[in-house]
């Protein structure tokens, strides 16, 4: 009979009204509650002055309470509100630091493309003076169609590379022999025989290896930025569900409609709440820091003897000494190239253009930024340094966001708000993604319903991947947009939902592009590539992985 008692008290105990934090039993007032409630701009109507019986809450503890039905509703939208808010600040916090690096690395890119040009056009013009001028549009296509390609262009940078030495080839060519009279079709006969000649020796082979290695990496890696940001942006816009929503007020404002409006969560309690609000955003951990981290493998690349800067400030040098060393036999040249295409009829003019220049001398071009600048040493550690601390990002948001709202301090344990009091908080934590919360007891989680717009974004990453993995290996993919939205993408480097948005990531040029003189008479560069099956190849397979999940 004893323990029967015994048992009863205790549940009457855990069903008895609750009178705040002291257990007193009368009713208090509720003007702590009323004030806090005006603080926030809702009206008072309605607002009990003293604590009534809280049968009618839904989220609450039932106990005697200051908030109604209508109040509960009010506190558990604003709770919901404040958490997609704090979620969105995070995310414009590494957006701005992707936007950093973004920024600094392609500015300094399309400095050295630009010093680049500006060096080749001063010195070519010293050194070979008319040949170069008259020739100068096929040099400054050259550099557009690396600038358009870094930049995202469907430019098939091979065919860029193979057009240029063709070109060039067709105009020393017309200028070594103008004493002959050249048709455009025997002009289109020698363009095919540079690969059978190599007049230019081993530059072009070597320099295409160096360019295309370069540029696709640089285009991959400020693509990977491009993505990284767009992603938080997206996933930092995701709407949290009704059940985090619950769990969120019964966190945050319960505490108050109770009379405890100084009771802070329990540690594990705020885990528990914020890895079953998060569970989806956990699960782009993976994808995220196998971004992260095959980015910073490229990064790697750019520094050092054969990085960015060596690569594209000696462009002007390799053709320099190219041109010299088909101009040194041209002779030879000629003689293979009237027996593949036939012996040419005089009837140009006597004076070639190409003599005056080889009386200059080979004049070596000269790197004007030389070796004093160690900015892209300095930018890869930055880049280096800020992708290693975004890694665990996805999984450290719960604890980020309880960092300041958790109880601390002697006792904090047992003075907590665990949901229903102050008093410790006993369940385990879980585990984090979406997999881990089948038992989380604080929001109910349906783990068979991903959020699709997240598992889109874990696709765009993996796509992303895919891309600075190919980069690393020399492999150029036909550029693809990335973004999961059939209307375009946004740069993903924007801070807010205010951005532009385009068909494609389009970075802009921070140096004022080079004004070259050159005769309007010229072939054009073919600029468009064709699809790359492998990039579709990817893509087709990620997207099927993803049915399958679901």
């Amino acid at each position: 009979m004893d323990s029967f008692i015994i048992a009863a008290l205790a549940v009457c105990s855990l069903t008895a009204p609750v009178f705040g934090d002291k257990g007193t039993s009368k009713a208090r007032s509720c003007s702590d509650i009323r004030q806090f409630y005006s603080g926030k701009g809702f009206t008072l109507d309605g607002v009990p002055q003293s604590e009534i019986s809280g049968e009618h809450l839904r989220i609450c503890p039932q106990g005697y309470t200051c908030c109604t039905s209508d109040m509960e509703d009010t506190l558990a939208t604003l709770s919901r509100r404040e958490m997609e808010g704090l979620l969105k600040e995070a995310g414009r916090s590494l957006q701005t630091s992707l936007n950093g690096q973004y920024k600094a690395f392609d500015g300094y890119f399309l400095e050295l493309l630009n010093r680049s040009a500006i060096n080749l056009q001063e010195t070519f013009h010293q050194t070979f003076g008319l040949l170069y001028y008259q020739n100068a549009q096929i040099f400054s296509e050259l550099y557009k169609d690396l600038r358009n390609y870094y930049r995202g262009s469907k430019v098939n940078l091979e065919e860029v590379l193979n057009e240029f030495w063709a070109r060039l080839l067709e105009k020393l060519f017309y200028q070594a022999n103008k004493q002959y009279f050249i048709s455009e079709d025997y002009l289109e006969c020698v363009s095919k025989q540079i690969e059978t000649l190599r007049p230019f020796g081993e530059t072009p082979r070597v320099m295409k290896m160096m360019v295309t290695r370069t540029f696709v990496a640089a285009r991959s890696f400020v693509q990977g930025l491009v993505v990284s940001g767009e992603v938080v942006r997206k996933v930092s816009q995701v709407q949290l569900s009704q059940e985090c929503m619950r769990a969120m007020m019964r966190m945050t404002y319960c505490p108050h409609c109770r009379g405890m409006a100084s009771a802070r969560p329990c540690a594990n309690y705020c885990s528990n709440v914020m890895k079953g609000c998060l569970a989806n955003q956990a699960d782009l951990n993976t994808e995220w820091r196998h971004l992260a981290e095959t980015m910073m493998q490229v990064a790697g690349r750019f520094d050092g003897p054969s990085g960015v800067d060596s690569v594209i400030l000696s462009i002007p040098n390799r053709i320099s000494e190219a041109m010299f060393t088909m101009m040194d036999n041209t002779e030879s040249i000629n003689h293979k190239l009237f027996q593949a295409c036939g012996v040419l009829r005089e009837g140009g003019t006597s004076s070639t253009g190409v003599d005056d220049s080889m009386k200059k001398g080979k004049v070596m071009v000269e790197d004007r930024l030389g070796t004093s600048t160690n900015k892209m040493e300095k930018l890869v550690s930055d880049v280096t340094m800020r992708l290693r601390e975004m890694q665990p990002y996805w999984v450290s948001l719960p604890s980020v966001l309880c960092s300041d709202r958790v109880a601390t301090g002697t006792g904090a344990e047992d003075k907590c708000w665990n949901g229903m009091n102050r008093a410790r908080y006993l369940p385990e934590v879980m585990g984090d993604g979406l997999a881990s919360q089948i038992n989380n007891p604080e929001v109910e989680i349906d783990i068979t319903k991903p959020d699709m717009t997240i598992r889109q974004q874990i696709m765009q990453l993996k796509i992303m991947t895919h891309r600075l993995r190919n980069a690393l290996n020399g492999q150029d993919v036909d550029f693809q947009d990335t973004s999961d939205d059939v209307s375009g993408s946004g740069s993903g480097m924007c801070a807010d939902d205010t951005c532009a948005r385009s068909p494609r990531p389009v970075l802009p040029s921070t140096v004022p592009s080079v004004v070259y003189q050159y005769l309007p008479e010229n072939k054009k560069v073919k600029g468009s590539a064709t699809q790359n099956l492998p990039g579709i190849t990817i893509y087709l397979l990620s997207l099927l992985m993803l049915l399958l999940r679901r």
